[in-house]
């Protein structure tokens, strides 16, 4: 009688290091990481300030590259890739929430949630706007589709990230403190949004945070000091 199959991990860090050089001085910011990452999940790295969280998960979404070692998402080696074929990478797979938002200001809110469907995917219109709608509804922002970002809140604007990032159903979302700018209500509801993401779509959350609910909801946590695991992979909730 055979095993069920285990599916192939879509993210693999092996030994993975990031140094950054600052005139005469060396920064390590990940020391020889090792983690794995399975589809359809929802995993959180955390640790405190200046850990590797921000690097790491920077180095996952192809906006940098490891010094050494070796980083597989989707089977790609991060490590190869050019500047361009990073861009269409990162276009075509990855979704980030940023912490800080990174919204145009010259386009609306719905113009926001749509403009990965313009710039990289070939939607057509209707199915661009039908999407990014049903995204704002989601977040409980469709009611502020004509407004540009200055015209909203911090929170407003959380949730319009969280749309954007996921209006391209990518294989992996990279969510840098996803809530920390929301309320508990909103937080939930955008918790919620990101499940039936992974339900439907299968797709994978990787979060960095410190707060409590976010990392309730894992399946898998890391724990960074220093820029080092010192715990995980681990089920459960927040270490004591």
């Amino acid at each position: 009688m055979s095993l069920p199959s285990t599916p192939a991990p879509l993210i693999v860090g092996e030994r993975v290091t990031r140094i950054y050089r600052k005139a005469e001085v060396e920064v390590h910011a990940l020391r020889g990481v090792d983690f794995t990452i399975p589809p359809a999940s929802f995993v959180s790295f955390i640790g405190p300030s200046g850990s590797g969280k921000t690097t790491l998960l920077n180095l996952v979404g192809a906006l940098d590259k490891p010094t050494s070692g070796r980083l597989e998402v989707g089977g790609v080696d991060i490590g190869t890739l050019d500047r361009r074929q990073a861009a269409v990478f990162r276009g075509r797979h990855i979704g980030f929430i940023f912490q800080d938002f990174n919204l145009l200001p010259i386009l609306t809110v719905f113009e926001n949630v749509e403009y990965p469907l313009r710039l990289v995917h070939p939607t057509p219109a209707a199915e661009r706007r039908e999407r990014a709608m049903a995204l704002l509804d989601a977040v409980g922002m469709a009611d502020q589709r004509d407004k540009y970002p200055d015209e909203i809140s911090g929170g407003q604007k959380q949730r319009v990230a969280v749309a954007r990032a996921l209006v391209t159903q990518p294989k992996v979302v990279l969510a840098d403190e996803p809530t920390a700018n929301l309320d508990h209500e909103t937080a939930g509801l955008v918790m919620k949004t990101m499940w039936r993401m992974t339900d439907q779509f299968g797709t994978t959350f990787v979060f960095s945070t410190h707060d409590p609910k976010v990392v309730r909801e894992a399946d898998i946590i890391y724990q960074l000091e220093d820029g080092r695991l010192v715990d995980g992979p681990r089920q459960g909730s927040m270490p004591s």
